[in-house]
């Protein structure tokens, strides 16, 4: 039923956007009526992508180069829609000018020829940000802290489709490069039925740190079953944090390190986060918390005894402009914040994707967190 009721949303929304572009886009263009009719027929094939689009990323059995092409759409109507409104509010300025007939239609002309190239630009600009994940490296002050220390952060991977054996692997090569004291994977790693998702899984136990690679569940695992991921994650060797803590470090130098499962419990009726069994008996040290979304933050009473809360989710936006959307939804957004004088939140902008592969204005990050005092 939940599919279904997703499905439908999902089915309207794209179905909206397309209607707009049709109408206020491509009806519009002053093109020939053939040209016109080419683009029509390859925003309906697009729009008949994004159908097929939920099917194969929940039951990944299709090559990857259909796969490829059929998550593409999503972000391509999404874009061009934003280019749409653009060129639906510079159009109706020029037709409030006082230039003549003429110009008039001759910056229009212009404005056409330029919106089309614009939606091709921006399109293949975000395919190939996507492509690549950045270091992000940040310097963290934490009171009290005797010792430095060096996380390195992973989130929201959402392994399926695109996002394979072949993918995980180059990941963890680039995390063993970074001498991690600790890895933390913040949620949302796993986008797939877990029959499909072990063979990527199984790279993961590649991953060398000092003190061991810790998971929490982000809210995509509840969708796939979250008990079979965590045990399944569990026995590669990595420690899923269930509303608990592990003291990381040096005897008295270090610091511990807590997890919560994800606020989608709540709705989910388990698996609940609990913050006061996650930060038992850790007052005497610093304290990292890991929680999946920022959005978690705003039910923690008090956070002193919390010094940097890590966390993922909101893909830093993903496709620009949608960061301002998640921004009505999320307290952070990406980057380190300042959440009040206990407690800093990083929010990692995400080390895949969900949907299409693209991001724009939201890069793909391993986050290098050194911690000192």
């Amino acid at each position: 039923m939940s599919f279904i009721i997703f499905f439908s949303v999902f089915t309207i929304v794209f179905a909206f956007q397309t209607y707009v572009i049709k109408k206020r886009l491509i009806n519009k263009l002053d093109f020939n009526y053939k040209t016109k009719k080419y683009l029509s027929l390859f925003l309906y094939l697009t729009f008949f992508g994004v159908l097929l689009y939920p099917a194969a990323r929940y039951f990944p059995v299709v090559p990857n180069w259909l796969y490829f092409l059929l998550s593409l759409p999503i972000g391509v109507i999404f874009l061009t829609f934003i280019i749409t409104l653009l060129h639906e509010i510079i159009s109706f300025g020029i037709s409030k000018t006082k230039y003549t007939k003429n110009r008039r239609e001759f910056f229009k002309k212009g404005l056409d020829i330029g919106a089309v190239s614009f939606v091709l630009a921006t399109n293949a600009k975000a395919m190939d940000n996507a492509r690549n994940i950045e270091l992000e490296v940040v310097d963290v002050k934490i009171k009290n802290l005797l010792s430095p220390y060096k996380i390195v952060q992973i989130s929201d991977v959402h392994i399926g489709g695109l996002i394979d054996k072949e993918f995980i692997k180059n990941l963890v090569d680039k995390i063993n490069l970074l001498g991690a004291d600790i890895v933390v994977i913040t949620g949302d790693l796993v986008d797939t039925k877990l029959e499909y998702a072990k063979p990527a899984l199984n790279e993961l136990a590649n991953i060398n740190s000092k003190y061991g690679t810790y998971f929490i569940v982000g809210n995509h695992e509840y969708f796939h079953g979250v008990k079979p991921i965590i045990d399944y994650v569990n026995s590669l060797g990595i420690k899923t944090l269930e509303n608990e803590n592990v003291y990381i470090g040096e005897e008295n130098k270090g610091f511990y390190i807590c997890g919560v499962y994800d606020r989608f419990g709540f709705r989910y009726g388990a698996f609940e986060p609990d913050i006061n069994k996650a930060l038992l008996n850790t007052q005497d040290f610093p304290t990292v918390l890991l929680a999946h979304q920022p959005k978690y933050i705003n039910s923690i009473e008090d956070t002193k005894g919390i010094d940097l809360i890590l966390c993922g989710h909101t893909h830093g936006g993903q496709i620009f402009p949608f960061n301002f959307l998640v921004k009505l939804e999320q307290p952070y957004v990406r980057g380190l914040n300042v959440h009040n004088e206990h407690t800093l939140v990083y929010v990692n902008k995400g080390t895949g994707f969900w949907g299409p592969p693209m991001r724009l204005g939201a890069s793909a990050e391993i986050t290098v967190l050194k911690l000192s005092s």
